[in-house]
């Protein structure tokens, strides 16, 4: 267990296109790039292992910026390929507000955060007390079977609220900035209702030209 006092004031950033982290979930992530391995290696050697994930977005100028909220793992399984690439794990800690981007030596990009507005996320799973499980499946069978995707429907109906509504957000192929909005959500229950929404929107089409039947 993670105190607030045990986070960090700086972290490495990973921003990562529609790769979506949230609390008490788990993230697997394949590391190639140089710098990233390079952040890999320095996060194992700090006593909190924390790696922050945020949606990357770019202004109209073409400057690279990071949305204002990321969510921070830690880093809790770790392998290395024969040809020296990383397979890891990070287990969702934290959302965190950034307070700016630190300038230095490193090949990846870190970041100065403000953990206080998200105190909830080092407590206990989440419920969501108006959970309709089975109409949620019966949107998500609609949806799954429009984007032509396979599941373990014994699994989702057996699944904690929190681990079924979180791991769906992460897995979805909605866009980043969909994501975002996920991420952003302040409870287990807003998160339910926007999850919902974007899955009803892509049912009508939203996401395409053609009507979703």
């Amino acid at each position: 267990m993670i105190r607030p006092a045990d986070l960090p004031d700086t972290i490495p950033i990973f921003p990562l296109p529609g790769a979506l982290l949230l609390p008490r979930s788990r993230l697997p992530l394949h590391i190639f790039e140089p710098r990233y391995l390079a952040m890999i290696e320095d996060c194992l050697k700090t006593p909190g292992r924390l790696i922050g994930m945020v949606q990357p977005r770019e202004t109209p100028g073409g400057e690279k910026r990071l949305q204002a909220i990321g969510c921070a793992g830690r880093l809790t399984s770790f392998s290395e390929t024969e040809d020296g690439r990383y397979m890891i794990t990070l287990y969702g800690i934290s959302r965190f507000r950034v307070r700016e981007e630190v300038q230095g030596f490193a090949p990846y990009r870190r970041c100065t955060v403000d953990w206080s507005a998200f105190g909830r996320d080092l407590g206990l799973a989440e419920d969501d007390p108006g959970f309709d499980r089975p109409g949620f499946l019966a949107v998500l069978a609609r949806y799954f079977a429009a984007q032509q995707m396979t599941t373990d429907w014994e699994g989702l109906k057996e699944a904690e609220e929190e681990l079924l509504i979180n791991s769906l957000s992460m897995l979805s192929p909605f866009s980043p900035e969909d994501k975002q909005a996920l991420l952003e959500a302040p409870d287990l229950v807003t998160r339910r209702e926007t999850l919902v929404t974007l899955i009803e929107f892509a049912l009508r089409g939203g996401f395409d030209d053609e009507v979703l039947q």
